[in-house]
């Protein structure tokens, strides 16, 4: 059993949580169950979408600072595979996946959220990746899906500077895409969330591959990829049973199965 991650399922909604108080440092034991946590949210068929959450105070304020500061070069060369697949679990999932934050969501711990399709955010929220104040510069995937999701000016701002960025102009530049009251964050997210329960599960992993692959490549090789996933959806009952539905009842009727 997992110490500080945890899995639980209600309604088909998956959610992680993250839970190493005080602030949910993210040591390599964290890393590590998040990795297989995310996993066995990806296998698991009674799972149609995720949450990760850090609780009511603090999503997660970053790695584990003094795990790390003894380490040498060679020491960080053979772990940081391991980091960065911890750390950019959540991006692995082939379902619908949602950041619910609040408080600090710094360093590893924003690293964690970018990983998910979207992130709602407590107006209390702070975000940030402050390595650069240590010396160092994000490298659980925060150079990369940052500079992807708010662009490569705004990413260098956060990086070089270290600054904190509050809910509102998280909001502003797209780095989280809902802010509501720091209480009613979970429940935003399961909202959301909510909303692919019943949905076409396999043409949903199959719209995040098209995009997260697309986006890594150029546009010709992004509509092959586009392509290739679009016809193999005609080889699932879910597609049968969308197509069949439409023409009888209308768009957004469909009872799904999930295959």
């Amino acid at each position: 059993m997992a110490e500080f991650v945890t899995l639980d399922v209600t309604d088909g909604i998956g959610t992680i949580r993250l839970s190493r108080p005080p602030m949910n440092a993210l040591n390599r034991q964290v890393q590590g169950e998040l990795l297989k946590v995310s996993r066995a949210a990806a296998e698991d068929p009674d799972v149609k979408a995720v949450i990760v959450y850090g609780g009511e105070k603090v999503f997660a304020a970053g790695a584990d600072i003094k795990e790390m500061a003894e380490m040498s070069a060679g020491q960080m060369t053979d772990a940081i595979g391991a980091l960065q697949a911890g750390l950019g679990a959540i991006a692995s999932i082939p379902k619908p996946t949602v950041a619910a934050i609040t408080g600090y969501a710094l360093g590893g711990g924003l690293e964690v959220a970018l990983g998910a399709d979207r992130r709602i955010a407590g107006d209390n929220a702070k975000l940030g990746v402050p390595e650069v104040l240590l010396g160092v510069i994000p490298g659980g995937g925060g150079t990369q899906r940052l500079a992807r999701l708010i662009g490569p000016s705004r990413a260098k701002d956060m990086v070089f500077t270290g600054r904190f960025v509050g809910a509102e102009e998280a909001l502003a530049v797209g780095l989280v895409d809902e802010v509501v009251a720091p209480d009613a964050v979970y429940e935003a997210a399961r909202t959301w969330a909510g909303q692919f329960v019943r949905g076409a599960s396999r043409a949903l992993a199959a719209a995040k591959a098209a995009i997260d692959e697309g986006l890594d490549t150029d546009l010709a090789t992004g509509l092959k990829i586009e392509a290739h996933v679009f016809a193999s959806l005609f080889g699932t009952e879910d597609r049968a049973i969308g197509m069949a539905s439409f023409l009888e009842n209308g768009p957004g009727k469909a009872d799904f199965t999930g295959n």
